[in-house]
């Protein structure tokens, strides 16, 4: 807890959090916003993120603004950027926050930090950062000794300590809007899709995470004892959308429908929340799926984080560790849809 003079209880009334990071790791940053929330409900809580992964907490009820660092502004020449970089340091520097919780690692988000000019500055006590103006940018530093032992969401409350805050919540968030809603069920009803279906995320901006293309079209022929058809989505990229294309058209006997690209972040949870099963890569939408308490199964193409645990057994789906109550399981194995399906039932 900050050192008080009195026995009044430390009550900010602006909080900036921070993270840098990529969309599954925006998700993974919502219990700390759940928990200030529930701990400090008059407060206004702010985020500072990537623009890019503005939408997955664009809806998020406790968040009252969202700053953005756009990565393009680099591309527009170091006078332009240092426009950009300072102008954001003046719009956060006149929110006059009483506590920044930074959970990003870069040195950017440090010297942001200190510019606030907020009194009560936490950050992580990273080892590659043990250097005086890391100390300088924050007052109040949390230990990742452990962290190699903890769930990425347990890392990431980690950083409440100093607050002394009681951690009840260990759930993500994920939120949309009902014309998001609107969106996917419209997208999905034009293909004919009504009932129950099944959501696939096979693709990834990260190839390594991907199964083999004749992998996933073997797993979609698996599931189609189900009767329920299969729902493939992907990210507006070019490469993603190719890679969705090549599965359907190696799939036999089933045809799997394709919203590749045709979904925003928002409609896409909406469209992963009303499916029976989710089965994807370790990325955002796996995360999606976990937040909205979707069933769901990661298709994991190389066993990283518990080398030889057969598909059935529960692994770490972030972080070295497993959140109690995940529902996230390893599929990987194609044979093993009979699984899957059971496992939504």
């Amino acid at each position: 807890m900050p050192t008080r003079h009195d026995d009044t209880p430390f009550l900010p009334h602006k909080i900036l959090l921070i993270k840098l990071r990529h969309h599954g790791d925006m998700i993974l940053t919502t219990p700390v916003i759940n928990n200030l929330r529930q701990h400090y409900p008059a407060a206004e809580i702010d985020v500072l993120l990537y623009k890019e992964t503005a939408p997955i907490l664009a809806n998020h009820p406790a968040i009252a603004q969202i700053h953005v660092i756009d990565r393009q502004w680099k591309k527009q020449g170091p006078l332009r950027q240092l426009e950009q970089e300072y102008a954001l340091a003046q719009t956060l520097r006149t929110r006059h926050y009483d506590l920044v919780i930074n959970l990003a690692e870069q040195w950017r988000s440090a010297i942001i930090t200190l510019l606030s000019g907020t009194a009560l500055r936490i950050g992580f006590n990273y080892t590659k950062r043990r250097s005086f103006l890391w100390r300088l940018a924050h007052n109040r530093l949390v230990t990742t000794a452990n962290h190699t032992q903890l769930h990425t969401v347990e890392q990431n409350l980690s950083i409440l300590e100093p607050l002394n805050l009681a951690i009840t919540d260990r759930s993500c968030s994920m939120y949309y809007t009902a014309a998001d809603k609107i969106r996917g069920e419209t997208l999905l009803r034009e293909q004919r899709v009504t009932g129950d279906y099944i959501v696939i995320q096979s693709t990834s901006r990260w190839l390594y995470k991907c199964w083999d293309d004749a992998k996933m079209a073997q797993l979609i022929e698996g599931l189609a004892t189900s009767r329920l058809p299969v729902v493939l989505t992907a990210a507006p990229d070019k490469r993603e959308q190719e890679m969705v294309d090549h599965i359907i058209s190696l799939c036999r006997g089933v045809k799997p429908v394709s919203l590749a690209g045709q979904l925003s972040l928002p409609q896409l949870a909406a469209v992963i929340e009303g499916a029976r099963l989710f089965i994807g890569v370790d990325s955002a939408p796996m995360h999606m799926a976990a937040a909205l308490d979707t069933p769901a199964w990661r298709c994991s193409a190389r066993l990283n984080y518990s080398a030889g645990v057969p598909g059935a057994k529960r692994v770490p789906c972030c972080g070295s560790a497993i959140m109690p109550n995940c529902r996230i399981r390893l599929i990987s194995k194609p044979g093993s849809a009979l699984r899957c399906l059971q496992y939504s039932a």
